[in-house]
């Protein structure tokens, strides 16, 4: 779960400090840049798990050829900055397996993480790769400290099933002695050891990965193993109707990916646990999906994964009210997704964070205050303990849309705009929070949502009418009918005749 999240130099983002609930919404107009927030998180989260060059290709504008890997870096006119921070604070599961079974249990959950990288000016000539690292650093943040690092209200039973552990010393270090470039550390954390032993120092400018995505071994590194793990699995979903429309082999993964690959795979696995844990199980399961999707979902009776032993397919199923049955591959878009994130809230091992852009997409506008309450239930509980019933589970979206903004809780929503920076005029993204919100406290110097800002996202109507131009020809815009007028809908005084 990330709860803190600072960005300096990565493409609009700059000076960049956001503090991150279990649910979180950031709203914003078209072109703002809000995605770069999303692109920073991946960013981290593939950083965490590949080489520097690869990390860059998997972000949007980045890629592994040394001008492209430039347009990831703050530009203001023709002067791009050289140098960009990512820092984090962030809870990790108590326990966990390293890639070979060793099971890693962290001597502290509650982490800090920070990465300063340089574009490589002379990387033509270099073999690194045109990103090098600066500064690596992971450390602990205390028991002591966890309730105000946090942030947002939490019952302290949550706290402390979420916040464990004890350490002193730091997970990664890194030093500059006098004029000598920097060198990265990684110190050991094995269970004897108990963080002592003689670290792992390796000149920064030499490292072609970050240190923290070098780790895969838990009995000497269980904490980072843990760490890298909750990093990599960050995952930006952009649900595909083609992805959750196919049937699944019999082999396929029993996880549903970032586009909603494997949905049939996933469910049907999901059932078959539930029936090897009790007799029903399986029944249990498809009736507790199909029940959330027709609160979302008109003329839903059932839903089913049919088993095709011939061509060896899993494939969903849905039953109407009239008991006619319907292959994925019939059902719309906006029910497949709805599904999707349906299936999600009941997989327990569906667990860190989960960011998705514009969740209204495609969805019917009455249905929008449905969507937006599911995504909110799939977040983490932080009124009850963290268990298998509460996954802990993170859920940041955004949008520009009015609907989705007004149906959010207050405390929930971040509003982006783009401000300007201190060079050449640029502009860069701002990200400011509602008065009178946890936010207040936690951030009490950062500027605030105004009140008009805010009332032009809930009443956009109010702007057209304001500052548009009128119809050509005489025409009449629906808004202006007589017979709709209602409360908050503006009305112009000469369109105050019958309607016609």
């Amino acid at each position: 779960m990330l709860t803190r999240l600072q960005v300096e130099g990565f493409k609009n983002l700059d000076r960049i400090d956001v503090r991150l609930g279990p649910f979180t919404c950031v709203a914003g107009p078209n072109g703002v840049g809000k995605s770069n927030l999303f692109d920073a998180i991946s960013f981290l989260a593939a950083l965490a798990d590949k080489p520097l060059v690869e990390a860059a290709s998997t972000v949007r504008g980045g890629d592994s050829r040394r001008g492209d890997v430039w347009s990831l870096f703050r530009r203001a006119g023709d002067h791009v900055t050289d140098t960009m921070r990512l820092a984090a604070e962030f809870l990790i599961p108590e326990e966990g397996e390293d890639e070979l079974g060793q099971v890693a249990k962290a001597s502290m959950t509650f982490l800090q993480y920070e990465l300063e990288l340089r574009y490589r000016q002379d990387s033509a000539v270099r073999t690194m790769g045109a990103l090098e690292i600066v500064r690596e650093r992971m450390v602990h943040i205390n028991r002591s400290k966890a309730k105000s690092r946090l942030g947002f209200p939490h019952k302290k039973a949550w706290r402390d099933s979420v916040v464990k552990g004890r350490r002193t010393s730091p997970y990664i270090s890194t030093e500059n002695e006098g004029d000598e470039e920097p060198v990265v550390s990684l110190h050991a954390d094995s269970v004897a050891g108990l963080g002592g032993g003689r670290p792992r120092r390796v000149p920064a400018a030499n490292l072609p990965r970050t240190m923290l995505s070098s780790v895969n071994n838990a009995a000497e590194h269980r904490t980072l193993v843990l760490a890298r793990q909750e990093m990599a699995g960050w995952t930006q979903l952009q649900l595909e109707p083609s992805a959750l429309r196919a049937p699944d082999g019999f082999t396929a993964p029993r996880s549903m990916g970032p586009s909603g690959a494997h949905l049939a795979a996933t469910l049907y696995d999901l059932a078959q646990a539930a029936q090897r844990d009790h007799p029903g199980g399986e029944r249990d399961v498809y009736a507790r999906v199909a029940n959330r999707l027709s609160e979302l979902v008109e003329n839903v009776r059932g839903i089913a994964v049919d088993v095709d032993d011939k061509r060896q397919l899993l494939s969903i199923v849905m039953t109407d009210l009239q008991n006619t049955e319907h292959v994925a591959s019939a059902l719309s878009d906006g029910t497949l997704r709805f599904l999707a994130l349906t299936v999600m809230e009941s997989d327990p091992r569906s667990r860190r964070l989960l960011c998705l852009e514009e969740p209204e997409n495609g969805m019917h506008p009455l249905r929008i205050s449905a969507v937006i309450e599911l995504l909110g239930e799939l977040a983490v509980d932080v009124e009850e303990p963290v268990d298998a019933e509460n996954p802990l589970r993170q859920v940041i979206i955004n949008t520009h849309s009015p609907s989705v903004v007004g149906c959010v809780h207050d405390d929930a929503l971040l509003v982006a705009h783009a401000g300007r920076g201190s060079e050449s005029a640029a502009s860069r993204l701002s990200i400011r929070h509602l008065p009178h919100t946890w936010r207040d406290q936690a951030d009490a110097d950062e500027p605030t949502v105004t009140r008009g800002d805010l009332l032009a996202y809930l009443n956009p109507l109010q702007t057209i009418d304001d500052g548009g131009d009128a119809p050509r020809g005489g025409a009449r815009r629906v808004m202006h009918r007589a017979d709709l007028r209602q409360p908050g809908l503006p009305l112009a005084p000469s369109d105050a005749g019958p309607a016609r």
